[in-house]
């Protein structure tokens, strides 16, 4: 039983009428798309170069690496000293009564435990590195963003994409590079 006929069946498309209408919409959302992309402003920044221009940056990383350096030094140590215990424990083991044997297994399986929250309080995700990296590098990475908002603004830029922190931008122009603009706009010179 064919209550719909043939006609059902066949593409909205096929005949001339439709295919002339189906070339008229993508010709139409053709030349409207690329009116509208070439409409929009478009400029980028290397956040990374930016960043390596401002002194206070260069400050504000030295210190945070040292901190970094003199904690990773620190949990290392505790390791080592850990480390040199287990050993000591695994050739005395045969020789220990079993109190002992429990006694000096509960003290490598503490140091182990502090030296982890040591290093999960150094650099955990809510870590002193984490928080004195915030305090140091954010309100620096605050001017930078405040700056190159108000140049972007002020220049009718749409986007800005920072071809820096492993971007998606994969080609641009260098004349559509605005990063020595933002570090004028911020007071800095750049070389």
């Amino acid at each position: 039983m064919m209550i719909l006929g043939n006609n059902f069946l066949s593409s909205p498309f096929k005949s001339p009428q439709n295919a002339f209408m189906k070339r008229l919409f993508y010709t139409l959302l053709f030349f409207f798309g690329i009116g509208f992309a070439s409409a929009q402003s478009y400029a980028f920044i290397d956040s990374d170069y930016i960043m390596k221009s401002i002194p206070e940056y260069i400050e504000a990383k030295e210190k945070i690496d040292k901190l970094a350096v003199k904690w990773t030094k620190e949990v290392e140590d505790r390791y080592a000293f850990i480390k040199i215990k287990k050993d000591n424990f695994n050739k005395e083991e045969v020789l220990l009564p079993s109190e002992e044997k429990e006694k000096r297994r509960g003290e490598i399986a503490n140091l182990e435990k502090e030296t982890i929250e040591l290093q999960s309080q150094y650099f955990g995700d809510n870590g002193e590195y984490f928080l004195k990296r915030q305090e140091l590098v954010q309100p620096i990475q605050d001017r930078v963003f405040t700056a190159m908002k108000k140049i972007a603004k002020r220049e009718g830029y749409a986007f800005v994409f920072d071809k820096a922190n492993q971007s998606n931008l994969v080609y641009a122009e260098k004349e559509y590079d605005i990063s020595n603009t933002v570090l004028e706009e911020m007071g800095i010179s750049s070389e």
